[in-house]
């Protein structure tokens, strides 16, 4: 049984400039709640999360892999994650974000700073890609 909904916010995913393609899984509360691809056709992509009822802060987990043209030409899949907590999310619209090489990958508002609290290090949640 699925629960019930109370609210939404908006993430936008954009492809950098390096970047080949990528794919992203986002989880709200340890359930999916969308699946992003990105490539040259389709260079950002805006999706609308919903948030089950009866909380007003949420886990979050991103995960993905993302692949990037080096500078001598060959590519690379970095596999990117990353998880923290919402805060009063309903209504806002978060930017997903990557660093380190892409190894890292992360929510953030740049309006309110104080919506995302990020944990350091990898989610346990992400598993490697099988295919």
């Amino acid at each position: 049984m699925k629960p019930a909904l109370a609210g939404s916010f908006t993430v936008v995913d954009g492809r950098a400039a390096t970047e080949i393609s990528e794919i992203s899984r986002f989880y709200i509360d340890d359930q999916l709640a969308a699946t992003i691809r990105l490539d040259a056709g389709t260079p950002q992509r805006i999706v609308r999360i919903e948030t089950p009822a009866g909380r007003l802060n949420h886990s979050y987990v991103l995960c993905g892999e993302i692949t990037i043209r080096m500078p001598d030409g060959h590519t690379e899949t970095h596999e990117v994650n990353g998880e923290g907590v919402l805060h009063h999310p309903d209504g806002q619209v978060l930017n997903a974000l990557g660093t380190r090489n892409f190894t890292e990958f992360y929510l953030a508002d740049p309006d309110d700073p104080s919506v995302v609290e990020r944990r350091p290090g990898r989610a346990g949640l992400c598993a490697a890609p099988t295919s």
